[in-house]
């Protein structure tokens, strides 16, 4: 669920990106920073698939700051709609709802990804050496055998 939620917000982040780029406040200092935002993002669901459980955190202080970023910039991107602003790749309204959809995925991202740090993906389970049934791998061993009798010449 985080990767395809990391890969969602990198994926409407990165479209936001490409099609508005030339309309971000700043220029392409602004730009940059995105872009920064959907690499970091995409490596984030790289290293949680891979079951690294401490970019957690990391993840849900970017998404935070994301979410800051998408509620004080959403209502500018309806507000270029007007004759004289220069145009993006798509509607400017579409980006600006795009921005609008990054937000409830922002929460959505911060609270399943502390959900997520708070199952211990870290800890093991100690298991006695020898025992494969413990593993699932078929029947437990069967007894020895009796060393009592001779062995047959």
């Amino acid at each position: 669920m985080i990767v395809l939620l990391l890969l969602a917000s990198a994926v409407i982040s990165g479209i936001v990106t490409i099609t508005g780029f030339s309309l971000l406040e700043g220029g392409a200092g602004m730009g940059v920073v995105c872009i920064i935002y959907v690499l970091l993002y995409a490596g984030a669901a790289f290293l949680v698939a891979r079951w690294n459980r401490g970019v957690l955190p990391v993840v849900s202080a970017f998404a935070v700051l994301m979410l800051i970023f998408c509620a004080v910039g959403a209502n500018s991107w309806f507000a270029r709609d007007k004759s004289g602003f220069d145009e993006a790749l798509i509607p400017v309204p579409l980006i600006g709802l795009l921005v609008l959809i990054l937000i409830p995925l922002q929460v959505l991202l911060i609270a399943v990804a502390m959900i997520g740090f708070s199952q211990e993906w870290h800890v093991e389970e100690e298991r006695e050496i020898g025992r494969s049934e413990d593993y699932g791998h078929g029947a437990p061993p069967s007894s020895p055998p009796d060393q009592s009798a001779p062995a047959p010449a």
